[in-house]
């Protein structure tokens, strides 16, 4: 059983060094990573995702406990213990939900009843991330994006045996970010969110500062933070809300941001 992953220390574009001598991720943190466009926030989960080894632009080095990772953790996809999910995920497949999901859960657990609570586990997780309820027998090409993302959200955290989750930009899928990190926090994993989104960086345990791609600093969200994070929570809410009255045709007078200030 996984414990920690240690990322050492490796270099930005220009050469210089990372901020710090190693990066440790323990089992239970939630982790989001920050820093403007092109600072190198998709090179950090690639290095992870590859479990680099000094072979990638960065010059990094991934280990698992302390050690290096076995070679089937690079090469074997059933035995990585790693999964991503990116904001451009789309499905193939035109199975119906519940089947795919029960596959993918059969194939997880040897009593077919487990199987079947894994379903309806995972659609019940799923069903909180998105305003558009995913029922068993929709198609899976014919969810929106949100709900895309919501299940595979559902899918890594319930039925994949996968301890490590990368969440690539997530928040641009619609989801409820907040909900989804309180679910998340249920499940002994390292869940690593690559973001703008303020809401999800204070939610974290800590954050990853990204700069010409090099990690400049790690911060850990203090208790200031987390009260200050009550307010944001409560404007993105109400910014949600007039995106959804707008979609359904109604007039927007000023009253929706009352008590904000």
């Amino acid at each position: 059983m996984i414990e920690r992953i240690t990322v050492t220390t490796g270099h930005g574009r220009n050469g210089e060094a990372d901020g710090m001598e190693r990066l440790e991720l323990r089992m239970g943190d939630v982790v989001s990573i920050v820093g403007p466009t092109g600072s190198g926030k998709t090179t950090l989960i690639n290095d992870i995702e590859l479990f680099a080894d000094g072979d990638t632009p960065s010059g990094r080095r991934v280990l698992i406990d302390g050690a290096r990772p076995p070679a089937e953790y690079r090469h074997d996809p059933a035995r990585h213990p790693i999964a991503l999910i990116t904001q451009h995920t789309t499905f193939l497949s035109d199975l119906p939900v519940g089947l795919f999901l029960s596959t993918h859960a059969k194939i997880r657990c040897t009593v077919a009843s487990g199987a079947v609570d894994l379903v309806e586990e995972s659609l019940a997780f799923a069903n909180q991330l998105t305003g558009e309820p995913i029922e068993a027998h929709s198609r899976m090409t014919e969810l929106s994006g949100g709900q895309t993302r919501a299940l595979l959200i559902a899918d890594a955290a319930i039925i994949c045996s996968t301890p490590i989750v990368l969440l690539d930009e997530v928040e641009n899928a619609g989801i409820h970010r907040t909900r989804a990190i309180e679910l998340l926090r249920r499940y002994r994993k390292i869940f690593i969110f690559v973001t703008h989104d303020p809401r999800i960086a204070l939610l974290s345990d800590y954050r990853v500062v990204m700069k010409n791609g090099r990690i400049t600093a790690v911060l850990h969200t203090d208790e200031a933070e987390r009260i200050f994070a009550v307010k944001v929570s409560r404007l993105d809410d109400a910014m949600s809300d007039l995106r959804d009255r707008l979609r359904h045709g109604m007039r927007l007078d000023g009253t929706e941001l009352r008590g904000l200030a």
